[in-house]
Protein backbone atom coordinates (compact mmCIF):
# COMPACT_ATOMS: atom_id res chain seq x y z
CA UNK A 1 0.00 0.00 0.00
CA UNK A 2 1.27 3.72 -0.93
CA UNK A 3 2.16 6.07 1.20
CA UNK A 4 -0.46 8.13 -0.37
CA UNK A 5 -3.15 5.78 0.48
CA UNK A 6 -2.21 4.90 3.75
CA UNK A 7 -2.28 9.06 5.08
CA UNK A 8 -6.06 9.34 5.12
CA UNK A 9 -6.24 5.86 7.44
CA UNK A 10 -3.73 6.83 9.65
CA UNK A 11 -5.45 10.23 10.43
CA UNK A 12 -8.33 8.59 10.89
CA UNK A 13 -6.81 6.03 13.37
CA UNK A 14 -4.63 8.47 15.58
CA UNK A 15 -6.25 10.52 18.00
CA UNK A 16 -2.89 12.63 19.55
CA UNK A 17 -0.99 10.57 22.04
CA UNK A 18 -1.18 11.48 25.18
CA UNK A 19 2.11 11.86 27.94
CA UNK A 20 2.47 8.69 30.72
CA UNK A 21 3.41 10.10 33.65
CA UNK A 22 4.78 7.91 36.77
CA UNK A 23 5.15 9.92 40.29
CA UNK A 24 7.12 8.12 42.87
CA UNK A 25 5.35 5.30 42.57
CA UNK A 26 5.16 1.69 44.09
CA UNK A 27 3.58 -1.33 43.69
CA UNK A 28 3.78 -3.96 46.97
CA UNK A 29 1.52 -7.14 47.17
CA UNK A 30 0.64 -9.44 50.74
CA UNK A 31 3.41 -10.00 52.91
CA UNK A 32 5.14 -6.95 51.56
CA UNK A 33 7.21 -7.83 48.85
CA UNK A 34 7.55 -4.99 46.72
CA UNK A 35 7.23 -5.95 42.34
CA UNK A 36 7.46 -2.16 42.19
CA UNK A 37 9.57 0.25 44.03
CA UNK A 38 9.61 4.71 43.73
CA UNK A 39 8.94 4.61 39.95
CA UNK A 40 9.58 8.00 38.69
CA UNK A 41 9.45 8.85 34.39
CA UNK A 42 7.33 10.47 31.99
CA UNK A 43 6.73 9.29 28.22
CA UNK A 44 6.42 11.75 25.96
CA UNK A 45 3.25 12.43 24.06
CA UNK A 46 3.48 10.44 21.04
CA UNK A 47 6.69 8.46 21.96
CA UNK A 48 7.37 4.80 21.44
CA UNK A 49 8.76 3.55 24.71
CA UNK A 50 9.67 0.65 25.90
CA UNK A 51 9.76 -1.22 29.75
CA UNK A 52 12.53 -4.00 29.25
CA UNK A 53 13.95 -6.33 32.05
CA UNK A 54 14.09 -9.92 32.98
CA UNK A 55 10.85 -11.69 34.18
CA UNK A 56 9.28 -10.52 37.57
CA UNK A 57 11.13 -7.28 37.19
CA UNK A 58 8.11 -5.07 37.67
CA UNK A 59 8.19 -4.29 33.73
CA UNK A 60 4.23 -5.81 33.09
CA UNK A 61 2.60 -4.60 36.95
CA UNK A 62 4.11 -1.08 35.89
CA UNK A 63 2.17 -1.55 32.58
CA UNK A 64 -0.80 -3.01 34.35
CA UNK A 65 -0.99 0.12 36.12
CA UNK A 66 -1.44 2.42 33.29
CA UNK A 67 -4.40 -0.21 31.62
CA UNK A 68 -6.00 0.09 35.78
CA UNK A 69 -5.44 -3.66 36.16
CA UNK A 70 -3.09 -2.91 39.00
CA UNK A 71 -3.66 -0.26 41.63
CA UNK A 72 -0.15 1.28 43.41
CA UNK A 73 0.29 1.09 46.70
CA UNK A 74 1.47 4.92 46.56
CA UNK A 75 2.34 7.19 44.52
CA UNK A 76 0.50 8.49 41.08
CA UNK A 77 -0.36 7.89 37.61
CA UNK A 78 -1.09 10.48 35.26
CA UNK A 79 -2.22 10.34 31.36
CA UNK A 80 -1.50 13.79 30.15
CA UNK A 81 -2.57 16.18 32.71
CA UNK A 82 -5.24 13.79 34.45
CA UNK A 83 -5.12 11.77 37.36
CA UNK A 84 -6.11 8.30 36.24
CA UNK A 85 -4.56 6.67 39.45
CA UNK A 86 -7.84 5.72 40.43
CA UNK A 87 -10.12 5.89 37.58
CA UNK A 88 -11.58 2.23 36.36
CA UNK A 89 -10.12 0.47 33.52
CA UNK A 90 -12.90 0.95 31.69
CA UNK A 91 -13.23 4.72 31.85
CA UNK A 92 -9.31 4.96 31.33
CA UNK A 93 -8.63 6.05 27.48
CA UNK A 94 -6.00 3.59 27.11
CA UNK A 95 -6.05 -0.12 25.06
CA UNK A 96 -4.16 -2.73 26.06
CA UNK A 97 -2.73 -5.48 23.51
CA UNK A 98 -1.95 -9.02 24.85
CA UNK A 99 0.68 -11.86 23.94
CA UNK A 100 -2.12 -14.09 23.34
CA UNK A 101 -4.22 -11.72 21.64
CA UNK A 102 -7.44 -12.23 23.36
CA UNK A 103 -9.50 -12.97 20.50
CA UNK A 104 -13.09 -13.96 20.49
CA UNK A 105 -12.85 -17.51 18.53
CA UNK A 106 -16.95 -17.35 17.05
CA UNK A 107 -16.27 -14.06 15.55
CA UNK A 108 -15.11 -12.72 12.28
CA UNK A 109 -12.03 -10.34 12.23
CA UNK A 110 -14.60 -7.52 11.43
CA UNK A 111 -16.77 -8.49 14.55
CA UNK A 112 -13.53 -8.69 16.80
CA UNK A 113 -12.36 -4.82 15.83
CA UNK A 114 -15.86 -3.90 16.02
CA UNK A 115 -16.24 -5.22 19.45
CA UNK A 116 -15.03 -2.23 21.40
CA UNK A 117 -16.65 0.27 19.21
CA UNK A 118 -20.40 -1.68 20.02
CA UNK A 119 -19.51 -1.69 23.57
CA UNK A 120 -19.12 1.91 23.63
CA UNK A 121 -22.28 2.15 22.02
CA UNK A 122 -21.15 4.09 18.53
CA UNK A 123 -23.55 4.99 15.89
CA UNK A 124 -23.69 1.92 13.49
CA UNK A 125 -22.32 4.32 10.26
CA UNK A 126 -19.61 5.42 12.51
CA UNK A 127 -18.59 1.90 13.92
CA UNK A 128 -18.69 0.77 9.89
CA UNK A 129 -16.39 3.66 8.77
CA UNK A 130 -13.77 3.24 11.46
CA UNK A 131 -13.69 -0.92 11.67
CA UNK A 132 -13.33 -0.13 7.54
CA UNK A 133 -10.09 2.29 8.26
CA UNK A 134 -8.51 -0.08 10.78
CA UNK A 135 -9.26 -3.15 8.23
CA UNK A 136 -7.40 -1.36 5.50
CA UNK A 137 -4.62 0.17 7.89
CA UNK A 138 -3.75 -3.35 8.91
CA UNK A 139 -3.93 -4.98 5.52
CA UNK A 140 -6.96 -7.39 6.25
CA UNK A 141 -9.82 -6.53 4.39
CA UNK A 142 -9.52 -9.73 2.34
CA UNK A 143 -9.68 -11.45 5.76
CA UNK A 144 -12.78 -9.40 7.24
CA UNK A 145 -14.91 -12.38 6.88
CA UNK A 146 -12.30 -14.96 8.03
CA UNK A 147 -12.79 -16.75 12.15
CA UNK A 148 -9.33 -16.22 14.31
CA UNK A 149 -9.04 -19.78 13.55
CA UNK A 150 -8.50 -19.62 10.14
CA UNK A 151 -5.52 -16.87 10.30
CA UNK A 152 -1.53 -16.92 11.18
CA UNK A 153 -0.12 -15.81 14.11
CA UNK A 154 0.74 -12.43 12.28
CA UNK A 155 -2.51 -12.13 10.78
CA UNK A 156 -3.90 -12.40 14.63
CA UNK A 157 -1.72 -9.93 15.99
CA UNK A 158 -2.45 -7.38 13.16
CA UNK A 159 -6.15 -7.97 14.39
CA UNK A 160 -5.42 -7.56 18.34
CA UNK A 161 -3.57 -4.09 17.20
CA UNK A 162 -6.56 -2.69 15.05
CA UNK A 163 -8.90 -3.86 17.43
CA UNK A 164 -7.27 -1.43 20.05
CA UNK A 165 -6.72 1.78 17.47
CA UNK A 166 -9.89 1.52 16.04
CA UNK A 167 -11.00 3.19 19.71
CA UNK A 168 -8.25 6.04 19.38
CA UNK A 169 -6.27 5.38 22.01
CA UNK A 170 -4.39 7.89 23.76
CA UNK A 171 -2.05 5.57 24.42
CA UNK A 172 -1.78 2.17 23.31
CA UNK A 173 -0.05 -0.31 25.83
CA UNK A 174 1.48 -3.80 24.31
CA UNK A 175 2.57 -6.45 26.86
CA UNK A 176 5.32 -8.73 24.60
CA UNK A 177 2.68 -8.67 21.90
CA UNK A 178 5.28 -10.61 19.57
CA UNK A 179 6.34 -13.31 22.08
CA UNK A 180 4.13 -16.71 20.44
CA UNK A 181 5.87 -15.25 17.22
CA UNK A 182 8.41 -17.76 15.51
CA UNK A 183 11.70 -15.53 14.82
CA UNK A 184 11.11 -14.22 11.43
CA UNK A 185 7.51 -13.31 11.47
CA UNK A 186 8.92 -11.28 14.88
CA UNK A 187 11.08 -9.05 12.61
CA UNK A 188 8.59 -8.65 10.50
CA UNK A 189 5.96 -7.39 12.76
CA UNK A 190 8.95 -5.15 14.78
CA UNK A 191 8.81 -3.76 11.05
CA UNK A 192 5.02 -3.30 11.16
CA UNK A 193 4.82 -1.82 14.65
CA UNK A 194 7.54 0.76 14.04
CA UNK A 195 5.56 1.73 10.83
CA UNK A 196 2.10 1.80 12.81
CA UNK A 197 3.57 3.97 15.54
CA UNK A 198 5.24 6.49 13.10
CA UNK A 199 1.73 6.38 10.97
CA UNK A 200 -0.65 6.94 14.07
CA UNK A 201 1.40 9.03 16.43
CA UNK A 202 -0.11 7.04 19.28
CA UNK A 203 2.00 6.97 22.52
CA UNK A 204 2.92 3.31 23.00
CA UNK A 205 4.64 2.01 26.12
CA UNK A 206 6.09 -1.18 25.15
CA UNK A 207 6.88 -4.22 27.81
CA UNK A 208 9.33 -6.39 26.26
CA UNK A 209 12.62 -8.69 27.75
CA UNK A 210 14.36 -8.90 24.30
CA UNK A 211 17.24 -7.03 24.12
CA UNK A 212 16.98 -6.30 20.65
CA UNK A 213 13.37 -5.76 20.06
CA UNK A 214 13.68 -2.94 22.50
CA UNK A 215 16.97 -1.55 20.68
CA UNK A 216 15.37 -2.09 17.18
CA UNK A 217 11.56 -0.24 18.32
CA UNK A 218 12.08 2.13 21.11
CA UNK A 219 12.70 6.08 20.86
CA UNK A 220 13.51 5.08 24.69
CA UNK A 221 13.98 2.48 27.07
CA UNK A 222 13.30 2.06 30.62
CA UNK A 223 15.73 -0.86 32.34
CA UNK A 224 13.92 -2.57 35.15
CA UNK A 225 15.36 -4.62 37.87
CA UNK A 226 14.19 -5.88 40.67
CA UNK A 227 10.88 -2.91 40.29
CA UNK A 228 13.15 -0.27 39.75
CA UNK A 229 14.61 1.28 36.69
CA UNK A 230 18.23 0.91 36.39
CA UNK A 231 18.49 3.46 33.52
CA UNK A 232 16.06 5.68 31.02
CA UNK A 233 17.95 6.44 27.87
CA UNK A 234 17.86 6.31 24.19
CA UNK A 235 18.88 2.97 22.55
CA UNK A 236 22.39 4.21 21.93
CA UNK A 237 23.23 5.36 24.94
CA UNK A 238 22.24 2.59 26.89
CA UNK A 239 24.13 0.10 24.43
CA UNK A 240 27.63 2.44 24.40
CA UNK A 241 27.06 3.94 28.12
CA UNK A 242 25.62 2.18 30.61
CA UNK A 243 25.19 3.12 34.00
CA UNK A 244 25.25 -0.29 36.11
CA UNK A 245 27.05 -3.56 35.34
CA UNK A 246 23.32 -4.99 35.17
CA UNK A 247 22.45 -2.99 32.35
CA UNK A 248 25.90 -3.95 30.50
CA UNK A 249 24.97 -7.77 30.97
CA UNK A 250 21.39 -7.16 29.87
CA UNK A 251 21.52 -4.83 27.06
CA UNK A 252 23.71 -6.95 24.23
CA UNK A 253 27.00 -8.65 24.78
CA UNK A 254 29.40 -7.18 27.14
CA UNK A 255 32.53 -7.60 28.50
CA UNK A 256 33.33 -6.39 32.35
CA UNK A 257 36.58 -6.21 33.46
CA UNK A 258 38.40 -4.54 36.35
CA UNK A 259 40.84 -1.73 36.58
CA UNK A 260 43.15 -1.47 39.36
CA UNK A 261 45.51 1.09 40.53
CA UNK A 262 44.86 3.32 37.28
CA UNK A 263 47.91 6.22 36.90
CA UNK A 264 46.75 9.48 34.74
CA UNK A 265 48.63 9.92 31.57
CA UNK A 266 47.56 12.80 29.37
CA UNK A 267 44.15 12.24 28.76
CA UNK A 268 43.58 8.58 29.88
CA UNK A 269 43.90 6.51 32.71
CA UNK A 270 46.08 3.22 32.42
CA UNK A 271 46.46 0.23 34.31
CA UNK A 272 49.44 -1.60 33.26
CA UNK A 273 48.85 -5.32 33.65
CA UNK A 274 52.44 -6.34 33.28
CA UNK A 275 54.57 -8.09 30.52
CA UNK A 276 53.07 -5.31 27.69
CA UNK A 277 49.77 -6.23 28.74
CA UNK A 278 47.59 -2.73 29.83
CA UNK A 279 44.51 -0.83 30.24
CA UNK A 280 43.61 2.45 28.71
CA UNK A 281 40.33 4.25 29.38
CA UNK A 282 39.02 7.58 28.53
CA UNK A 283 40.54 9.67 31.80
CA UNK A 284 36.79 10.44 34.34
CA UNK A 285 36.96 13.02 36.93
CA UNK A 286 38.65 10.78 39.82
CA UNK A 287 38.68 6.87 40.55
CA UNK A 288 39.51 6.17 43.81
CA UNK A 289 40.19 1.92 44.19
CA UNK A 290 39.12 -0.43 41.48
CA UNK A 291 36.13 0.61 38.91
CA UNK A 292 34.37 -1.74 36.53
CA UNK A 293 34.64 -1.07 32.81
CA UNK A 294 33.44 -2.41 29.89
CA UNK A 295 34.10 -2.97 26.02
CA UNK A 296 31.99 -4.45 23.47
CA UNK A 297 32.90 -7.20 21.29
CA UNK A 298 32.84 -5.72 18.25
CA UNK A 299 34.87 -3.09 19.44
CA UNK A 300 37.98 -5.80 20.06
CA UNK A 301 40.79 -6.52 17.77
CA UNK A 302 41.86 -10.09 17.65
CA UNK A 303 45.61 -10.61 16.88
CA UNK A 304 46.13 -14.19 15.92
CA UNK A 305 49.56 -14.26 17.77
CA UNK A 306 50.83 -12.98 21.01
CA UNK A 307 53.80 -10.55 19.77
CA UNK A 308 51.66 -8.57 17.13
CA UNK A 309 52.16 -5.04 16.58
CA UNK A 310 49.83 -2.64 18.43
CA UNK A 311 49.09 1.21 18.93
CA UNK A 312 50.80 2.48 21.96
CA UNK A 313 47.72 3.97 23.07
CA UNK A 314 44.85 1.18 22.79
CA UNK A 315 44.18 -1.23 25.72
CA UNK A 316 46.01 -4.80 24.76
CA UNK A 317 45.90 -7.99 26.78
CA UNK A 318 47.12 -11.53 25.72
CA UNK A 319 44.99 -14.71 26.03
CA UNK A 320 43.76 -18.29 25.15
CA UNK A 321 41.22 -19.36 22.88
CA UNK A 322 38.55 -21.57 24.64
CA UNK A 323 35.63 -21.28 22.20
CA UNK A 324 34.69 -20.39 18.33
CA UNK A 325 31.07 -20.09 18.10
CA UNK A 326 30.05 -20.03 14.37
CA UNK A 327 26.69 -17.26 13.98
CA UNK A 328 26.55 -17.00 10.38
CA UNK A 329 27.97 -13.72 9.46
CA UNK A 330 30.43 -13.70 12.66
CA UNK A 331 31.88 -15.89 14.73
CA UNK A 332 32.12 -15.02 18.49
CA UNK A 333 35.58 -15.92 19.96
CA UNK A 334 36.30 -16.27 23.56
CA UNK A 335 39.13 -15.38 24.76
CA UNK A 336 40.43 -16.46 28.47
CA UNK A 337 42.99 -14.04 29.97
CA UNK A 338 45.92 -14.72 32.61
CA UNK A 339 43.65 -13.04 34.99
CA UNK A 340 40.90 -16.09 34.27
CA UNK A 341 38.35 -13.02 33.19
CA UNK A 342 36.96 -13.95 29.70
CA UNK A 343 36.68 -11.47 26.50
CA UNK A 344 33.90 -12.24 23.75
CA UNK A 345 34.90 -10.98 20.18
CA UNK A 346 32.78 -10.65 17.16
CA UNK A 347 34.97 -11.34 13.89
CA UNK A 348 33.67 -11.28 10.45
CA UNK A 349 33.59 -15.14 9.42
CA UNK A 350 35.64 -14.56 6.44
CA UNK A 351 38.13 -12.82 8.11
CA UNK A 352 41.48 -14.72 7.13
CA UNK A 353 43.01 -14.35 10.50
CA UNK A 354 40.39 -17.19 12.13
CA UNK A 355 41.61 -19.91 9.62
CA UNK A 356 44.93 -19.64 11.81
CA UNK A 357 43.63 -19.87 15.34
CA UNK A 358 41.45 -22.52 16.96
CA UNK A 359 40.97 -23.74 20.86
CA UNK A 360 44.17 -23.30 22.17
CA UNK A 361 45.76 -20.79 20.42
CA UNK A 362 47.69 -18.48 21.72
CA UNK A 363 46.41 -14.48 20.66
CA UNK A 364 46.24 -10.63 21.01
CA UNK A 365 43.57 -8.41 21.64
CA UNK A 366 43.49 -4.90 21.25
CA UNK A 367 40.75 -2.17 20.97
CA UNK A 368 41.19 2.01 21.27
CA UNK A 369 40.81 4.11 24.35
CA UNK A 370 37.19 5.40 23.43
CA UNK A 371 35.98 1.91 23.31
CA UNK A 372 35.94 1.22 26.98
CA UNK A 373 33.21 2.66 29.07
CA UNK A 374 33.45 3.19 32.55
CA UNK A 375 30.82 1.93 34.67
CA UNK A 376 31.92 3.51 37.83
CA UNK A 377 33.40 1.91 41.52
CA UNK A 378 33.90 -1.95 41.62
CA UNK A 379 30.44 -2.84 43.90
CA UNK A 380 30.92 -4.78 46.82
CA UNK A 381 29.48 -7.72 45.18
CA UNK A 382 31.54 -8.18 42.77
CA UNK A 383 34.80 -8.04 44.14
Amino acid sequence: MSQVSELPVATALANGGSSITFENVSKSYDGGSHAVEHVDFQVAAGEFFSLLGPSGCGKTTTLRMVAGFEHPTSGRVLLGDEDITSTRPARRPVNLVFQDYALFPHMTVADNVAFGLKVKGLARQECTQRVTEALTSMRLTPLAARRPAQLSGGQRQRVALARALVNRPRALLLDEPLGALDLQLRKEMQLELARLHRRTGTTFLYVTHDQEEALTLSDRIAVMNQGRIEQLADPRTLYERPATTFVAGFIGTSNLLVLHDPKRVGDHHVSVLGDGDRLVVPAVASIDGPVQVTVRPERIYLHPTEDADVRDDHSTVRGVVSELVYCGSTTHVTVELPTSEQLVVHELSNDTDLRSIGRGSRVRLSWAPNSTHVIGPLEATDR
